[in-house]
């Protein structure tokens, strides 16, 4: 019987790394694009480009979930079992997260009336009417998801280096694109 590779497959491999990228990008334009002038080039080509890649990254966290619940995990390491329960309901948020941050902000738009060019090849559907008041509530969970989402990040990446530096475990190696396993 072959022994199970101790990393992940390639493609979950690939696509981590991808999301990543993808959600560091829109999340460093996004916060930037908020100071700029109001109805200057650079807002509006920094909020189209926002919105692209926010899109982008839906398509790409519904191929991740798609392909997680088709793809065999490797074997977990040897931790507490309260470790674990942690680790797995993280990365379950951190999904529905990466899921949720650009479907609202997909839903934002359309209440806001605004069209969603997709890198200007095609305009996508509004989710719902042009609504005024929807809007603020609407942007405040827009915000909400994003430092929710960003402050998992940051436990994900210090569990990352506890594995890395402390344990010494080899948790990393399992999830780098590249390179021997």
């Amino acid at each position: 019987m072959p022994r199970a590779s101790p990393r992940w497959p390639a493609a979950v491999r690939w696509l981590h790394w991808l999301g990543l990228l993808l959600v560091v990008a829109t999340a460093m334009i996004g916060l930037l694009m908020v100071d700029m002038e109001r109805g200057s080039d650079p807002r509006r080509l920094f909020y189209g480009l926002h919105k692209s890649l926010g899109v982008t990254a839906l398509a790409l966290a519904a191929l991740r979930v798609a392909v997680r619940l088709a793809t065999r995990a490797p074997a977990p390491l040897a931790a507490p079992a309260w470790q674990l329960r942690a680790a797995h309901a993280t990365h379950l948020l951190m999904y529905a997260l990466l899921l949720a941050l650009p479907l609202s902000g997909w839903l934002l738009n359309s209440v806001a009336g605004q069209p969603l060019p997709w890198f200007g090849l095609f305009q996508l559907p509004a989710l719902a009417a042009r609504d005024p008041d929807l809007r603020q509530v609407l942007d405040t969970a827009h915000v909400w998801l994003f430092w929710t989402l960003a402050a998992l990040v940051a436990l994900h990446l210090a569990a990352v280096l506890h594995h890395q530096l402390l344990r010494r475990d080899g948790l990393l190696r399992r999830m780098l694109p590249a390179g021997r396993g």
